[in-house]
This record gives C-alpha cells, structure tokens and sequence, in this order.
C-alpha cells in the first residue's frame, strides 16, 4: 500500500510496527498529575503487584522480611504486613470500525486511527503483563477474541480489525447507529463480569439512553475508559457557498458560508459533546479525545500525562 492509501484503509505491517511506540503511557493505577486518569472524578484503576491486606501478630515461620518493625516496637509484640498477589487484568478493547469511522477531511480515516489507538493499547497491555482481548464491530456484525498475551496473539487480534477496517467503503448506508452501539455494549457485559478494563475506541455514534443504562450496568464491576475519535472538520463546518451532504442514500445541497448555519450547527454539536462529557463523568469514565491530525501514539502520551518524545 502507498502512504495515501494507508489513510485511508490500515494496513498490518503499520499496526504491527506501533509496538515499538507502545511506550511512555500506562493503564496502571499510578497516573501523572496531568493525566485524564488522575483525579478524584476517576476511580483507581485496578493493577497487578502486591495490595496489602492485614497486619496480625507475627506466627512461627513467617518471612521476616514482612515484618513492621515500627508496630512491632509500640506495641512490644511482633507484627507483620500481610499481602495479597493481584491475579492477572483481562483487559477488552470495544473498537468501532462502522460507517461513522469511515471519515477523514486532511489526514487520516478516523476507523484508521481507531485502528491504530487499538493497536497501541494491545500492545502496551500485554508488554506490562496482562492479557487482552477485543470486541471488533461494524453497522452488522461483532467478533469476540478472548483475553490472551502474546504477540503473535495481538496479530490475530488486528488482523481481524483489518478484515472488518476493509469493509468500510464509501456510500454505505449504516443501520441505526444506536442499534449497533448498544448491541455491543450488551456483548461485553456478557464477556465482563468483573475485575475487567475495558477500553472503548471509536466515535460514540448512536450512544442514546439505554447505552447509559448498559455502561452503568457494565461499570458496577468493571473499569471502563473511552477513547473517542474525531475529525476537526466535524466540530467546525467548513465555510462553502455550495455544500453537498449525503448518507450513502439521500443527499442535500446547502450553503455553510451562512452565518446563521454556522452557529446553529456549533451549538448542536457542543450540546451532544457536553451531553456525551456529562455522562461519562457521571459514570466516572475517563474521556480521551484523539483527533485524526497528530499522530496517534504522541496523543495517547499526551492524554495520559507523558511528556512527548
């Protein structure tokens, strides 16, 4: 494929070769003051290591090494801390490849750079050690991959984002958007029952009442975070005497130059972005925004409180 063409469909070797800029951001519960992840609004995300459980009186054949000197002196009798190991973290990655992706204005396709985010995330998940798994969906269909680590597993795992990536074609007639948004969110609730992070990578089209209810549900047992993927040219319309829109089935011609048009088209779209901000606060789900001019890895950093290298 040529450069061109890669913004406009992934492609395997790329996403393959982001694992060397998987690096210098983290999903771990430690998080720089600066990141979206930090913060008394978000709740800890669960890790792997050690958590603390007790302190009790020390009994024969505990490892000295667990021992609080400092208890141990106030009190006059041996104590030691007792720890517990964290089992492994099945993390999910929820990611949208539908009719909704399939726009870019300058750069790159935004189901590209879902794509890419996606292939970022895996891995830099299996690299610090917990196993990842997907839920790739279009406007049709939804493919489950079960939670593993390895690298060659990650490879199975894009190459199904690529296969559905590749479907995307232009003047294709989506279903209702909601429909497949919250038939996905139904699927994971059935594949998470607890202890999970889920990652969700897309545009959130469709997301509608029932989609709250479904992320509330999901989110009593399960940490969830949402990476939402835009286009600037959807948050300002271009200034056009004659401006063509269509669905893939209708289509309407208008002026964007009006300054009427302009306004009222701002002020719709920053009531949905503040609705979509609003509810994800309320759920107390982390909100990162990656548009489809930068490169995807430098935002990833950026968002989690890295400096950019």
């Amino acid at each position: 494929m040529t450069d061109k063409t890669h913004n406009i469909y992934a492609d395997i070797a790329a996403l393959t070769r982001l694992q060397y800029q998987a690096k210098e951001f983290s999903f771990k519960p430690k998080q720089p003051v600066n990141s979206v992840l930090s913060g008394k609004q978000i709740s800890k995300l669960r890790g792997r290591g050690l958590n603390f459980e007790e302190l009790r009186h020390y009994r024969p054949g505990d490892d000295i090494r667990s021992m609080d000197w400092k208890v141990t002196r106030r009190t006059g009798k041996p104590h030691v801390k007792v720890y517990t190991e964290e089992r492994e973290r099945n993390v999910y990655l929820a990611i949208d490849q539908r009719a909704s992706m399939f726009f870019g204005s300058s750069k790159k396709m935004k189901s590209v750079v879902g794509a890419e985010v996606a292939a970022l995330i895996a891995w830099r998940v299996i690299a610090t050690g917990d196993r990842v798994g997907a839920l790739v969906f279009n406007d049709h269909n939804l493919k489950v991959i079960n939670a593993k680590r390895s690298k060659q597993h990650v490879v199975s795992l894009l190459n199904e984002v690529i296969k559905q990536n590749h479907r995307l074609k232009s003047g294709h007639v989506e279903q209702n958007p909601s429909t497949s948004f919250n038939s996905m969110l139904a699927k994971l609730g059935n594949i998470c029952r607890h202890d999970a992070l889920i990652i969700y990578v897309g545009d959130g089209n469709g997301r509608n009442d029932k989609s709250t209810d479904l992320l509330k549900h999901l989110r009593q047992h399960n940490e969830i975070i949402a990476v939402k993927v835009f286009d600037p040219l959807e948050r300002k319309l271009p200034e056009m005497s004659q401006m063509l829109v269509s669905d893939g089935r209708y289509q309407i011609q208008f002026s964007s130059d009006n300054s009427k048009t302009q306004t009222e088209y701002e002020l719709n779209l920053a009531a949905q972005l503040s609705e979509y901000t609003k509810a994800a606060n309320k759920l107390r789900i982390p909100l990162l925004a990656i548009d489809t001019i930068s490169p995807a890895a430098q935002q990833l950093r950026k968002a989690m409180g890295q400096a950019n290298r």
